[in-house]
């Protein structure tokens, strides 16, 4: 790879794929929750928003299949090894199936405790759990899929992905619609929608992923279970899957925190979230487009190449930003009243929202970092970064939520996003010299 290969048309080739298909995704969960906000009721919106964000939670710890696949795929690609870009995909999908198998074989106990830590009202725990007693029967599939994605982003089939995140996000969207408006299934037919997206979202991915299973080299088990490239797989897995708890813990302490401020909060709350999810996964792919040329450009030993690909993946990355920026400022409380019925609610919402306007600039540096240390595997120092910023937030929580309520959540969101920029960035010189090694 030269670095004259890694132009801003690449750059958006490889981005603009994802973002189309990240930005489905909490389109899909606008929808869950207008759907639900239909119904004119706070309950069912927080009872979604809970159940949601635990099982989301739960699957995301297993998050370094998609971040550990996509890393790991792109050097070997770049380094020329075919056999192990395939190794790598059956070692992510004997993870991620055992994974979703363990998880629902353990739900009564984590769903016991997440209510435990914090508990809601008693109407939203209720239809939270009717909610995830349906969906957990998607846990291997929802968590395959992120081996499927992380191996389709490093081979740069990011149209692939887009074709997969349709599927699924179209099936939830039309199932939804049907179940709840049409069959009056209520927050029972959300959690049914997605788990029927999830299988079959799963078997579309194996399609796109075919290639793997041509000749032998995919059923090598001596490759596949090579000691070392095993143990460097654990060693990436567990760096990620430790920085993935913290990050996933901290979103659950929001929630949780604003469950504790009464039901029209945390449907504000909720509803204002999907601001966020928008923000992140729209963001994000110019943040998987760092990791496929990053990883590519590690694997070749090119640090100018590795430069430039998180160089210009960062320029849209900002473009980006500051486009949602004004889509926030401007339709911000227009998407509010399409998302629930109830004037409470959106009046709670709507006075927040500058919150998210500011959102997209402050969380583009985080996320566009995870990216670039993603594709170089330098989960080492993501782990310890996120223990950092960690620590801030939850001393910041306890210096702001007491004196500025839900706007003191809001902002000790936005400062842990800062911390966790500033935390990667003191390591990035190191990252580009391991190019030169």
């Amino acid at each position: 790879m030269t670095p004259a290969e890694i132009t801003h048309r690449r750059v958006l080739n490889v981005a603009i794929p994802i973002v189309i298909s990240n930005a489905t995704y909490p389109i899909l969960g606008a929808v869950d929750t207008g759907v639900v906000g239909q119904l004119g009721d706070a309950v069912p919106i927080g009872a979604v928003g809970i159940g949601a964000i635990i099982l989301s939670g739960l699957y995301w710890i297993f998050g370094f299949l998609r971040m550990g696949t996509s890393g790991l795929v792109a050097q070997a690609r770049g380094a020329g090894d075919v056999a192990e870009t395939k190794a790598i995909f059956i070692r992510g999908m004997i993870i991620g199936i055992t994974a979703g198998v363990v998880i629902f074989a353990l739900q009564i106990p984590m769903f016991w405790a997440s209510f435990q830590i914090a508990p809601a009202t008693t109407e939203v725990e209720v239809l939270a759990q009717s909610y995830m007693e349906i969906r957990i029967w998607g846990a291997p599939a929802s968590i395959s899929l992120y081996a499927i994605t992380g191996w389709l982003i490093a081979m740069e089939r990011t149209r692939a992905v887009l074709l997969l995140q349709l599927w699924i996000n179209g099936v939830n969207i039309a199932l939804d619609l049907w179940f709840v408006l049409g069959l009056d299934m209520g927050v029972e037919g959300v959690a049914t929608a997605t788990l029927i997206a999830e299988w079959t979202g799963m078997a579309l991915g194996l399609y796109l992923c075919r290639s793997i299973f041509v000749g032998d080299q995919w059923r090598d088990w001596v490759r596949v279970f090579d000691r070392v490239k095993t143990r460097r797989m654990a060693s990436v897995s567990g760096d990620i899957m430790v920085r993935s708890m913290l990050l996933q813990a901290s979103f659950m302490t929001f929630l949780f925190i604003g469950a504790k401020m009464g039901n029209v909060t945390l449907a504000a709350n909720q509803i204002l979230m999907q601001f966020v999810a928008i923000t992140a996964y729209a963001l994000d792919g110019f943040a998987f487009a760092a990791e496929a040329l990053v990883g590519a450009a590690l694997g070749a030993k090119n640090r100018v190449a590795l430069r430039r690909g998180a160089y210009l993946s960062s320029f849209w990355g900002l473009v980006s930003g500051v486009v949602l920026m004004a889509v926030f400022l401007l339709f911000g409380p227009t998407i509010i009243d399409i998302m629930t019925t109830a004037p409470d609610v959106r009046a709670e919402a709507k006075s927040y929202l500058w919150w998210m306007v500011i959102f997209p600039i402050i969380g583009l540096p985080s996320w566009m970092f995870d990216g670039i240390f993603i594709g170089a595997t330098r989960t080492r120092d993501m782990r310890v970064a996120m223990l950092q910023s960690t620590v801030v937030y939850v001393v910041i929580l306890f210096m702001l939520v007491p004196t500025m309520g839900n706007h003191g959540l809001w902002a000790s969101l936005m400062i842990f996003d800062i911390v966790r920029a500033l935390t990667l960035w003191r390591y990035y010189p190191a990252l580009e010299a391991e190019a030169d090694r």
